[in-house]
């Protein structure tokens, strides 16, 4: 049996969302080096702070400033440091609580190492020396060797929470480092793409042919082997235009994607649909790939010249 194929991938995409009057004013604060909680109707203080009560739902904006001074109420040591994280060298993950707040915040604390790091230990923090407003504005946490403060948290201090220039938005990278296989019978399917094939496999049961293969018919539930060439023709069963030009993605808008049943297949795949206006493109259009050298998939389907085919053909695969 030939090697399974497997490669690293990155998903990597900015999330960009709006800030409500809570978090807005939380992450200005930061940015002015003022940490902001909320006050529950119970006299709890949140840091971070939410809009809502998680206890009883109900809507809570009374803000009210917490000192950048804790205790560490748990921890984890982080001994290989990834991409991005707040610290290039080995720390401790930490949940602080704040000196007037009633719950812990998340972040990294610079520590020597392990033995160095303990619950109930006294933290500051190590403000970011750019502040923009964000969570990052808190480039850390360090130790701190004083006394737990006596303010409490009904106590705290009142704060309006309005600042000049709040941060009303923010822009977050996600990204998810991983390693993919396709397992055994995509590697067959992918394998046969570098030379210009399209490889399904059939369910001894149902006898349709699946492309790509899975390895397993998701209708009759049984293993799948028998490998059958299908295609390269095609018809295009349902389509959608696209007006969104993505980063890092060299086609010009509009363009148009499509399921692409080829002959001889009981599933539809998709592809780009090129060659053609994209105004012309419809359902039961005859197609054929487009190859570019060394590529190992097709770069795009054009039209064959065929007739349409007729809608009873194709109209199980839409």
């Amino acid at each position: 049996m030939p090697d399974v194929l497997k490669a690293p991938l990155v998903v990597e995409f900015p999330f960009t969302r709006s800030l409500g009057p809570v978090q807005s004013a939380f992450l200005t604060g930061l940015r002015e080096r003022v940490v902001l909680g909320v006050r529950t109707g119970d006299g709890r203080t949140l840091v971070p702070p939410v809009e809502y009560d998680p206890v009883t739902a109900q809507e809570i904006r009374d803000l009210v400033e917490v000192a950048p001074t804790g205790t560490v109420t748990t921890w984890a040591w982080n001994p290989a440091p990834r991409r991005d994280q707040p610290l290039a060298t080995a720390f401790a993950w930490v949940l602080v609580r704040l000196d007037g707040a009633d719950t812990a915040l998340l972040h990294a604390l610079d520590a020597p190492g392990p033995d160095a790091v303990r619950t109930g230990m006294r933290v500051r923090v190590r403000w970011a020396a750019e502040r923009v407003g964000a969570i990052t504005d808190i480039a850390c946490f360090e130790p701190y060797h004083d006394a737990p403060a006596a303010t409490a948290a009904a106590g705290a201090p009142r704060h309006d929470g309005v600042f000049d220039d709040p941060v009303t938005g923010i822009t977050a990278a996600a990204r998810l480092d991983y390693t993919y296989s396709p397992g055994r019978a995509q590697t067959g399917y992918l394998n046969a793409l570098t030379e210009h094939r399209n490889v399904g496999e059939r369910c001894p049961s149902c006898r349709k042919v699946y492309v790509p293969p899975r390895g397993a018919c998701p209708t009759c539930g049984v293993a799948t082997s028998e490998q059958v060439d299908v295609g390269p023709h095609g018809t295009v069963t349902t389509f959608c235009i696209v007006n969104i030009k993505a980063k890092n993605l060299d086609i010009d808008v509009p363009y148009v994607y499509a399921h692409i049943a080829l002959d001889g297949a009981d599933l539809a795949l998709h592809g780009r649909i090129g060659g053609i206006p994209y105004d012309q493109v419809r359902m039961g259009l005859r197609v054929e790939p487009v190859w570019t050298p060394g590529a190992r998939h097709p770069d795009h389907y054009r039209p064959t010249g065929e007739p349409d085919a007729h809608y009873d053909t194709y109209r199980e695969l839409l």
